[in-house]
């Protein structure tokens, strides 16, 4: 694969190579990790649902985070992050997943957990990663350098 290839062509032939599903579980990114699979031909061979959880209900609902996770540590946390990415894979029977869930401002922020305070899980055949990340700019700014941080993520967990 050259290097003018896409992360999101380069996540798909990966997937393909390998039979693989793959999910997305986004709260800050409100879809946009899953509109650029969607730009690469043939993704939905591996590409069969994703989820936009915006709430934590929603949260709770479709992916099965735990109500107690998100009291304990609040929705911007390592911890949710981790319980979406397992419960998008659960849910959609896929063997990778992509989950974000941060502030992307420009309100929201508190000295704790910043504007601009991202959690990138990245669950991998049974595995969990999480990346704390703080991305600074406007909101679409940050919503953008998340959706590219985590493709990256998934990328690098996939080879």
């Amino acid at each position: 694969m050259t290097a003018e290839h896409s992360l999101e062509e380069k996540i798909v032939s990966i997937l393909l190579e390998k039979g693989w599903q793959v999910t997305c579980a986004e709260s800050c990114s409100g879809g946009m990790i899953a509109s650029r699979l969607v730009n690469v031909a043939g993704v939905s061979e591996v590409f069969g649902e994703s989820y936009v959880t915006y709430s934590n209900s929603a949260k709770h609902k479709l992916l099965g985070v735990s109500q107690q996770t998100l009291k304990d540590y609040g929705a911007v946390s390592p911890q949710v992050a981790e319980e979406m990415a397992r419960g998008a894979a659960r849910q959609a029977q896929a063997q990778a997943a992509i989950a974000v869930t941060g502030i992307a401002g420009p309100g929201g922020g508190t000295p704790e957990k910043p504007v601009g305070l991202v959690y990138i899980g990245c669950y991998v055949d049974g595995e969990v990663f999480v990346s704390r990340n703080h991305f600074q700019g406007s909101r679409l700014e940050i919503r953008t350098l998340t959706t590219e941080t985590a493709l990256s993520f998934l990328l690098d967990k996939l080879v």
